[in-house]
């Protein structure tokens, strides 16, 4: 798609990207979304939020949670803002590898220091994010954790879905 406007001298911007970022992310290329990444930084289109969330949640769909981090905290080095979904995006791919490898590494410890991030900065928390950081949490055997992070939804007065019980 991209090669088609460019090849008709279309000026390609990060709207162009990011659409076909997210078509990666769900088709889950998370390789082309970094080449994708890549070519933007090549042709001076800047990043932004938008994008890179794109970016890192195809990287957490492909089950790359250290490649998603390594964005998210390029995000944070280059100034771009970091929001609930670039939050809820690098939680939540802390928590997509297999219970065994989760349990024995150090995913689920990144998953909780990211949401002490989100609950220190002005980003505000949302029942996602805290269902990623349960979800990360339980598949790394720290039940104690998953609970704690459960009663804080309660305290926070946001409301609870399927995904939260589970």
């Amino acid at each position: 798609v991209l090669s088609w406007y460019a090849m008709n001298k279309y000026e390609l911007n990060c709207y162009h990207y990011t659409a076909v970022i997210d078509a990666c992310a769900k088709a889950n290329a998370w390789t082309q979304a970094l080449q994708l990444m890549s070519a933007m930084a090549r042709s001076d289109v800047e990043l932004d939020t938008i994008t890179l969330n794109a970016t890192v949640s195809a990287c957490e769909k492909g089950h790359e949670w250290n490649m998603a981090l390594t964005l998210f905290q390029q995000m944070g080095h280059n100034d771009v803002e970091r929001d609930t979904i670039s939050f809820g995006a690098a939680i939540s791919a802390c928590g997509r590898g297999d219970r065994a490898a989760i349990s024995v590494g150090s995913e689920w410890m990144a998953a909780l220091q990211l949401f002490n991030q989100v609950e220190s900065s002005q980003v505000k928390l949302r029942t996602t994010t805290f269902n990623a950081a349960i979800s990360a949490c339980e598949k790394g055997g720290k039940w104690r954790k998953a609970l704690r992070l459960f009663s804080l939804i309660a305290s926070a007065k946001l409301k609870m879905d399927h995904i939260t019980f589970n």
